[in-house]
């Protein structure tokens, strides 16, 4: 990829860009192909596992980039950043994304982890004459690099009481016993410090909002779709399958976490103007869900709620990522040279000017809200039900916090539609004319929104499966 962009020449970068998507596209049929056998398998020296989960989260990530560089194609290119760093980062990134989810070992996610996290801090970046672009990667950067300091030394501490880097083997002697708990629950603190990092949660959240804001429509699409992903397979990875005996413990860092992130994500989001600032805290808000997922697998020393807390989890993070793609790819679609499309108030009177535009990105709003009968209100459902089916007052009570902080992020949600349908036009004239491919892509979109809120079995019992096999195998 790198070699052959040095010949094109074509201002459309379209061998590059062909290029990319086929790459990106073997990928995800090579990831599905084998989870579709079932079989989990250790390579490496055990190092390595490729098992169903990995599989399944490594095959939408390979989706989603897909997804992120078709939209991302004609705004980069009407602003002159269309470039082959663009692609072979992004496919960079994949690679991470791919290494994190197939990681057995504590060094293994790490490589993976700075591979992708590298890759998209350059991407941040990539408008260079930009400075709240070149703001943005700073942040990014030295706020990423404490975070991974953070996860380095939690896996060093755990590292130093069980003597081994292999994650199954600090689930057999955490499950053993006679190690020191004091050295292992620190160890646990900063580790789940990090994940909240790549998460986004409170309180370590603040390089979201700056970070959705100041890079490229184009870049903040890459950074909130993927890597998601990536990051609840080394949640997976590092809490589940390998300190599953230590589950009192960062299940209660989880919670907190969990609660913080759904209050101050939807306080903070009615405040903002700036949309992808007001979609970054949603993030945070919507974090908040998969934390309350992950923290209900265990209960009064007992999984027998785990296969159900984790895939609606799982659930939950695929479509939140299916959902983010389409509100960027649309803000990008209404955007053109010297006019963002970032501002609440540019969507004002959208449905006069084009009735489409704004029944679509009503689909992915209404769906982030968790509005039936969309992906979104399934996956909050889902969730909602893992907490309350444990019988536990506490979690039950989590569920009850969780509604009422949905209720609050329903209003600024709603208030965007309400720009689009109810407020004067800045601008009456018709949309230009846009790429049609991008229009069917997001059609498509929207329309996997609708129809997977409405048969969402079948993801559902994907998720299932795959938890399932690597929670036993």
């Amino acid at each position: 990829m790198l070699l052959a962009d040095l010949f094109v020449t074509d201002a459309e970068r379209r061998v590059t860009f062909w290029l990319s998507q086929a790459a990106a596209a073997v990928f995800t049929l090579l990831h599905l192909w084998a989870f579709d056998s079932g079989a989990t398998f250790y390579g490496m020296a055990g190092m390595i596992v490729t098992d169903p989960m990995g599989h399944l989260l490594a095959g939408f990530a390979g989706i989603a980039v897909m997804v992120a560089m078709a939209y991302a194609r004609p705004t980069l290119g009407s602003r002159d950043m269309l470039k082959g760093e663009f692609f072979t980062l992004s496919l960079f990134v994949l690679l991470g994304i791919s290494v994190m989810t197939s990681a057995n070992n504590f060094l293994v996610v790490y490589l993976g982890l700075e591979l992708m996290s590298l890759s998209l801090y350059a991407l941040t970046a990539l408008r260079r004459d930009h400075a709240v672009a070149t703001e943005a990667a700073m942040k990014y950067f030295v706020l990423g690099a404490l975070a991974s300091g953070f996860l380095l030394y939690g896996m060093s501490m755990m590292y130093g009481a069980t003597g081994t880097l292999e994650i199954p083997r600090v689930f057999e002697r955490i499950a053993a016993g006679g190690i020191n708990k004091e050295v292992l629950v620190f160890g646990v603190v900063f580790v789940v410090a990090g994940l909240a990092f790549k998460l986004g949660a409170v309180p370590f959240h603040m390089w979201v909002p700056d970070v959705y804001q100041g890079a490229p429509t184009a870049v903040t699409l890459m950074i909130g779709g993927a890597p998601e992903l990536a990051a609840f397979a080394i949640t997976m990875r590092l809490l589940v399958e390998g300190m599953l005996g230590l589950a009192i413990d960062w299940q209660q860092m989880l919670i907190v976490l969990a609660v913080g992130s759904l209050v101050v994500g939807n306080l903070a989001a009615i405040a903002q103007t700036n949309l992808k600032r007001m979609l970054a805290y949603s993030t945070i808000a919507q974090m908040g869900f998969v934390l309350l997922g992950l923290s209900a697998g265990v209960v009064s020393g007992n999984t027998l709620s785990a296969g159900n807390a984790y895939s609606s989890a799982m659930f939950y993070m695929v479509a939140y990522v299916l959902t983010t793609l389409g509100t960027f790819g649309m803000i990008m679609f209404l955007s053109r040279q010297g006019f963002e499309s970032e501002e609440i108030d540019d969507f004002a009177g959208l449905n006069q000017r084009s009735p489409w535009a704004a029944g679509v990105m009503s689909i992915f709003l209404f769906s982030l809200a968790g509005i039936p009968p969309l992906v979104g209100f399934y996956a909050k459902l889902a969730v909602l039900q893992a907490l309350v089916s444990t019988n536990v007052t506490s979690y039950i009570v989590l569920a009850v916090v969780a509604v009422m902080a949905s209720l609050v992020g329903a209003y600024y949600y709603l208030r965007v539609v309400k720009v689009m349908y109810f407020d004067a036009p800045r601008n009456s004239a018709p949309l230009p004319q846009r790429s049609a491919g991008v229009s069917a892509l997001l059609a498509a979109n929207g329309l996997a929104v609708l129809l997977l809120g409405v048969l969402p079995g079948g993801l559902m019992a994907l998720c299932r499966d795959a938890i399932v096999k690597a929670l036993t195998s």
